[in-house]
């Protein structure tokens, strides 16, 4: 247990010594070592662990300013990252200075700096270095969202009303600064503050409902890519907010709305997807409500991110690569906050036509981001009847009556999802003409685009694709896909897609099929 340093046991003057010794110790570059600077702490890297000392300064969001203070957030840190992290998260350890003037790491003498000790992991590894040097696959992406889910659910809720009453601040901010950033356009400044107030305006009816529904929660609040590390393989969340409780309790979908903006801003819309549909899917249905807001958080979440950075870049001396790092965060910004209209896709075909997996592929493609909502009939019809989604359901659930409950609900959660201005992937077979009817007058009754894909492929490859199917929520067998065979389909006025070959072939082709519709990509 660590002992409470005095109130005023150091100074700015005197951490600088401090560093000066780290710089010098093993941690040091001269011994093998590295530093990293933020504008809040400095980590030192040594062989297998690493030190994180919390930079003695005052911002208008956090104050370091005494040891005392330095302290305590050091302690909070270690309590805050222990539930997502704790192979990472070691101890708070002090730097003490002995009664001839020697600094030792965690000596007997009197403590002068306080660190949280931590594993170094590869840095390499953290995900912004991952997703800037290659693709991120969908299964890391559905990982993240699984981490993610789990900090949610296991985070203590809030009233929401410290959250509520912090959103217009935020904004105002974010424009406070960008009015001083050189080389920002004053039009797009005001252009972004305006329709972020006039959004956060509009939506405080749904803030409060979540709220009251209990999605505000005392969340990791600083999710972007640079805080979550793969270790081992498996992501996790580290750096939580430490400083302010205040700044980290938010809704759940602010909070994942850091992750799924740093991806976009990586060229990253693929996982984007990934990420966003596994977690709609680990979270439940309840959380379909609050997808209109994603909009604003996404864009002020880029917002808080060209903040930091284009303050970075002043501290730095003027690094011109963060400042265009940071510009493209304030342009993504601008974007985020005046999304396109949404579009209804509807995938159909008999079984083994590789609807899902198309789906998946064409979800990331689809404005507005993060991509479009899938909803599969697979794991519909599990929900309604009560199983897991690689269960087995008896027949008696692919009754008509089961089935036209099935499709009356894949038409409701598209109303659902397209009321909020989000786009959807309907994954069906729409084997009946009534069926792809009424999905066609739905999106003619809602006035949003609508587009109809019907995949094709020969018996021989669907029967070899159900064969090699595991742990999927389809129950289709080789007896259904030779059934399916018989069935009169009638007349298909949707795209017919050659879906027998590669994944990516016919998302190519899918992919005509959506251009075709004007001004959507």
């Amino acid at each position: 247990m660590t002992v409470r340093p005095p109130a005023d046991a150091a100074d700015a003057d005197l951490q600088q010594q401090v560093l000066d010794f780290l710089d010098g110790s093993s941690f040091g570059p001269a011994k093998g070592g590295k530093r990293i600077d933020t504008h809040a702490s400095m980590v030192f890297l040594g062989a297998d662990r690493a030190l994180k000392i919390k930079r003695a300064v005052r911002l208008p969001f956090l104050d370091y300013s005494t040891l005392e203070k330095r302290w305590r957030a050091c302690e909070e840190e270690l309590k805050v990252n222990a539930g997502n992290a704790p192979e990472l998260y070691r101890r708070v350890v002090a730097i003490t200075r002995n009664s001839d003037g020697a600094f030792e790491i965690d000596g007997s003498g009197t403590p002068v700096e306080w660190a949280v000790e931590m594993m170094r992991f590869d840095e390499k590894q953290s995900l912004d270095r991952v997703a800037a040097s290659k693709t991120v696959d969908p299964s890391l992406a559905a990982a993240v969202a699984d981490a993610i889910v789990r900090s949610h659910d296991k985070a203590p809720r809030a009233d929401g009303e410290s959250w509520l009453a912090s959103i217009s601040p935020i904004i105002e901010r974010n424009t406070a600064k960008f009015r001083t950033v050189r080389g920002l356009d004053a039009v797009a400044i005001d252009q972004l503050d305006a329709a972020s107030r006039r959004s956060a305006a509009a939506l405080q009816h749904v803030l409060r409902r979540r709220a009251e529904q209990g999605f505000v929660r005392r969340c990791h609040g600083d999710l972007h890519l640079a805080n979550i590390a793969l270790v081992d393989g498996r992501p996790l969340l580290f750096d939580a907010i430490e400083f302010d409780p205040v700044i980290a309790t938010t809704d759940v979908l602010y909070d994942l709305a850091f992750t799924l903006m740093d991806l976009i801003h990586f060229n990253q819309g693929a996982a984007a997807s990934a990420a966003f549909n596994r977690y709609l899917a680990e979270a439940g249905d309840e959380g379909l409500d609050g997808l209109g807001l994603l909009p604003l958080f996404l864009s002020v979440r880029a917002a808080i991110r060209a903040h930091v950075l284009f303050m970075k870049s002043e501290h730095a001396g003027g690094s011109d690569a963060v400042w265009r790092e940071a510009r493209r965060y304030f342009d993504l910004a601008g974007r985020l906050i005046a999304p396109g209209p949404p579009l209804l896709v509807a995938i159909g075909g008999l079984s083994g036509t590789g609807k899902s997996v198309l789906a998946r592929g064409l979800a990331g493609l689809i404005d507005p981001p993060p991509g479009a909502v899938i909803v599969r009939s697979d794991v519909v019809r599990k929900h309604l009847f009560g199983a897991c989604e690689t269960t087995a359901l008896p027949e008696s659930a692919y009754r008509p009556e089961a089935t036209k409950r099935v499709y009356e609900v894949l038409s409701s959660t598209a109303q659902r999802v397209l009321a909020q201005g989000c786009s959807v992937v309907l994954d069906a077979a729409y084997l009946l003409e009534a069926e792809r009817m009424e999905i066609e007058g739905l999106a003619a009754t809602h006035g949003v685009r609508f587009v109809g894909l019907f995949l094709t492929a020969d018996l021989a490859t669907r029967l070899a694709r159900i064969e090699r199917r595991k742990g999927d929520a389809s129950d289709a067998t080789r007896d259904v896909a030779l059934k399916q065979e018989t069935f009169a389909i009638g007349t298909v006025n949707w795209h017919m897609i050659d879906a027998s070959g590669t994944p990516d072939q016919s998302l190519r082709r899918a992919r005509v099929s959506l251009l075709a519709v004007p001004g959507e990509h």
